[in-house]
């Protein structure tokens, strides 16, 4: 049986798979092209189509996701505008990269690599850290809006020293954080750089590093990553979409899933500690890493089974990780219910 020109297996499984994406983008600000075009590789489409419309369903999530954010006031569209100027630079110098590495016949082997252990080094990082309340307080208590003033003890010691270098300009931006304007373009030029070397939308390298470099608090560090993401997402699925590499087909029911998942995911990072925040995002980089590492052995063996396991790997992970985000909702709500019901009595 097919529906809109699809089997309706395959229907469910890119409607489920959205959701699932759509509260990990919600969430982490991130999880996009990182989960969508593997699996699309992995199901047997082109690679400019498994791109261009991995990334025209990630401008549609990062546009409900930003919405939700906005609404929760978690958005800094000043700093957002300033890491889209950095990040813009540092994309066409890591294309350029790229380009070389291919007339050299390495690009393949290397970015491969560097993708696998990018995502090991960032996902061991933020999990580590998180496990050890790395510049939390044990209040368990999150920032919920953008203009929140922030504890000074919540900050990461690398973000403090950074902040301690008072080049001029300075800028003020979420939570009352004033970091000189060099600081914040030359971490937007670094992930913009990475961004565009490895081909990906960079959400899970600029999440954590506007948090550890910069001190934004998480929630607003995944809101504002995901309004850049609006307008990366949205001029590259132009250019994939005038090349014929975006597949409605394919993103239509995406969308679908992705739109609810993604006001999940959203609405929770003003619910779930940021503790819990960081470690599901440093184990879903992990699991990730592991993916894509059988991947490029599956590809460079030619070993077909090792493909397939990745794309497991790559379900298991996001089930795994959107389940646990949904399940810690919950579960706070319900204690957060409980204690308001025990104090009215």
């Amino acid at each position: 049986m097919e529906l809109f020109g699809i089997a309706l297996t395959v229907l469910v499984l890119f409607v489920s798979f959205g959701f699932m994406v759509g509260v990990l983008f919600g969430f982490f600000g991130m999880g996009g092209s990182f989960l969508v075009t593997p699996a699309l590789l992995v199901m047997g489409y082109p690679a400019r189509v498994a791109v261009g419309s991995g990334m025209a369903f990630v401008f549609g999530t990062a546009v409900i996701a930003t919405l939700k954010h906005h609404d929760l006031g978690q958005v800094d569209y000043k700093l957002g505008g300033l890491m889209i100027v950095g990040t813009s630079v540092g994309i066409e110098v890591g294309r350029i990269g790229v380009f070389y590495l291919e007339e050299l016949g390495l690009a393949s082997g290397v970015i491969g690599v560097t993708y696998v252990v990018l995502l090991g080094a960032i996902g061991l990082f933020v999990t580590y850290n998180a496990l050890n309340n790395d510049g939390d307080d044990d209040s368990g208590g999150h920032h919920e809006a953008a203009d929140q003033e922030i504890d000074p003890d919540a900050i990461p010691d690398i973000a403090k020293k950074i902040q301690s270098y008072r080049v001029p300009p300075m800028i003020t931006i979420a939570g009352g954080i004033q970091v000189s304007l060099w600081m914040i373009l030359g971490v937007a030029f670094v992930t913009g750089l990475l961004s565009g070397f490895l081909g990906v939308g960079g959400g899970f390298i600029r999440m954590p590093a506007m948090f550890y470099l910069i001190g934004v608090p998480v929630p607003v560090a995944v809101g504002t990553d995901l309004f850049e993401i609006v307008f990366s997402g949205g001029i590259g699925s132009f250019l994939y979409g005038m090349e014929g590499g975006v597949d409605l087909s394919i993103v239509a029911p995406l969308l679908a899933g992705s739109a609810l998942g993604a006001r999940i995911g959203s609405a929770a990072t003003s619910i779930v500690d940021e503790g819990d925040i960081k470690i599901y995002f440093g184990l879903m980089l992990l699991g990730g890493s592991v993916a894509v590492a059988f991947r490029q052995a599956g590809d460079y063996l030619a070993i077909d089974v090792l493909s397939t396991i990745s794309f497991a790997l790559i379900m298991l992970s996001a089930l795994l990780v959107s389940g646990a985000v949904i399940y810690s909702t919950i579960t706070t709500m319900r204690e957060q219910s409980t204690a308001a019901a025990t104090s009215a009595d």
